[in-house]
């Protein structure tokens, strides 16, 4: 008897410790610092990715050819569609064959993959819904614009809608759970893609109109309640305007008018979309996140994609999405320090799934791993490139993966920082450490054969304090000079400098620099066409 027990608890015991190391296994975010970093396979992982377009992964056939532009441009990570059209054409049947060959090949190209469920929405629109849903418009209503005119958007407020598509996501996380959670490739999940509302503000479906009218949910208000003290200014300054009422309606509560209309849209696209998440996470909790299309300034709700998770009304969506992990930007503007500071003001983590891919990613995707100590960076189309080796974009990735341990050991310390230049933004200081750093763009010495060219490259660089005195400095196009922040009346001067590469996370030099590549003890230079990681050694005299 005494010896069933031992066998029982033993049993529970092993089976407790299984339960605990498959928990911990899974792909999850962690705070280190005052960031946020992405664990996979237990180690630290900074997404190194390009996004598929909408098409390519339709088919095994579509995507072949792609794979070795990937590897060439030194990718970790690809972020594709799974399209809920593919894979439940017949309610109630699916078919995950396609999901299966994606993460074969991916693990075969020792890629990593982010899927982004095209379910309800892609691109505000509702167009990867399956057939079945489309044509039963009765059982699976679109919104209706202020003209009673439908849209080929499915509403957030049908319980019909949400049911439809909460089935297929937690089947979805289910399998890759069961397919995958052992090799860690499928990493993360986008739910849905750039939600948001066109044409009109809000939806006029009678089931919107309905809840127009209701009191604003007890839920929300008792966040901005809470939260009063750090809502982001352009939301909490259309709650004091109107009074900071705790109790009412919508338009009671916000006032009437657009803002309010969107608001409102943000909460019920918030909800819908977090009971996806939940739901999928109670399949498979790796981490989840939203996207969204960046409105421009001079856009009304309704005329841009209105009430998706933008920076004026995060604190509704993350009222409203306890399951989403954190809020994206997608990038088709030149503003990016601008909306990265948005989307990081309250202290969230950040993370840039889409981005055009032109000539400015590669940098920016530098600068954004860098300064905002990002979890990783995405070009959209990552296969348009012609000759994938010649990429840019490769040789910045090969840099990020080289420093990625010293990255992550120091992040969320107040010992990494970066610069982004072109011929607007010329210089910039930084200061870590002991020292002040400037960052020209390698332009500005008058003896560069471009300085004369009416258009610069735009330029990049990360920083990085790994001791006394001593940094790692990786980037391209950039020239830098130092100051003491001790002791001003001190000169600065460079102990040594060395042009190495990481091998099996162990420095190497490569080179050792000084006279003219230091300026005689003068700067660090990156040259334009360069991609290089320089350690440095500074010291003061009189």
């Amino acid at each position: 008897m005494v010896g069933s027990i031992k066998n029982v608890l033993f049993i529970i015991v092993l089976f407790t410790m299984q339960l605990g190391f498959s928990q911990n296994a899974m792909p999850n975010l962690q705070k280190k610092g005052n960031k946020t970093q992405l664990i996979v396979n237990k180690k630290p992982f900074i997404i190194l990715g390009g996004e598929l377009g909408n098409s390519s992964a339709t088919t095994m056939e579509s995507i072949e050819p792609i794979w070795a532009k990937l590897t060439d441009m030194n990718l970790n990570t690809v972020l594709t569609p799974i399209y809920w059209e593919l894979i439940e054409k017949d309610q109630g049947k699916f078919d995950f064959s396609l999901v299966d060959d994606l993460i074969l090949r991916a693990r075969k190209e020792n890629l990593k993959l982010v899927f982004l469920w095209f379910g309800s929405w892609k691109n505000s629109m509702s167009s990867h819904a399956p057939e079945w849903v489309k044509l039963n418009q009765k059982k699976y209503p679109r919104v209706k614009d202020d003209k009673d005119r439908s849209h080929e958007i499915l509403t957030p407020f049908s319980e019909n809608n949400l049911q439809a598509d909460l089935n297929a996501f937690q089947k979805l996380m289910a399998h890759i759970k069961e397919f995958d959670q052992k090799n860690q490739i499928v990493i993360m999940v986008q739910v849905e893609n750039e939600i948001g509302m066109l044409p009109t503000a809000r939806d006029y479906h009678p089931l919107a109109n309905e809840a127009f009218k209701k009191e604003v949910p007890a839920e929300l208000l008792q966040y901005m309640q809470k939260n009063k003290a750090k809502l982001v200014p352009e939301f909490l300054e259309i709650w004091k305007t109107n009074g900071y009422k705790t109790s009412g309606n919508w338009e009671q509560v916000f006032g009437k008018g657009l803002h309010t209309d969107e608001i409102f849209m943000a909460w019920y696209f918030a909800k819908f979309t977090n009971k996806i998440a939940k739901a999928g996470k109670d399949s498979y909790a790796i981490p989840m996140f939203v996207n969204a299309a960046l409105n421009a300034p001079e856009k009304k709700p309704g005329e841009y994609p209105s009430a998706g998770p933008l920076p004026h009304v995060m604190d509704v969506w993350k009222a409203a999405g306890t399951a989403i992990d954190f809020l994206s930007p997608d990038f088709y503007n030149p503003s990016f320090k601008h909306w990265n500071d948005l989307f990081t003001r309250q202290g969230d983590p950040l993370f840039i799934p889409e981005h055009r891919f032109d000539s400015t990613a590669p940098f920016k995707g530098l600068y954004a791993i860098a300064h905002y100590e990002a979890m990783g960076f995405s070009p959209f189309s990552i296969e348009s490139v012609s000759d994938a080796k010649k990429e840019p974009l490769g040789k910045i990735y090969d840099l990020v993966k080289q420093l990625t341990p010293v990255i992550e050991s120091n992040k969320g310390q107040g010992k990494i920082d970066g610069v982004l230049l072109d011929k607007e933004n010329q210089l910039q200081i930084i200061t870590l450490g002991n020292y002040e750093f400037t960052f020209k763009h390698d332009y500005t010495l008058n003896w560069s054969d471009g300085a004369k060219e009416e258009k610069w490259p735009m330029s990049s660089a990360i920083i990085i304090e790994i001791g006394n005195d001593e940094f790692y400095i990786a980037g391209s196009g950039i020239v830098v000079t130092f100051k003491s922040l001790k002791n001003k009346n001190l000169n600065t001067g460079i102990l040594k400098t060395d042009l190495g590469k990481f091998e099996n996370e162990v420095w190497r030099t490569i080179r050792h620099f000084n006279g003219d590549q230091t300026h005689q003890g003068r700067h660090l230079r990156i040259s334009v066409g360069d991609y290089e990681i320089q350690k440095l050694k500074l010291y003061t005299y009189e």
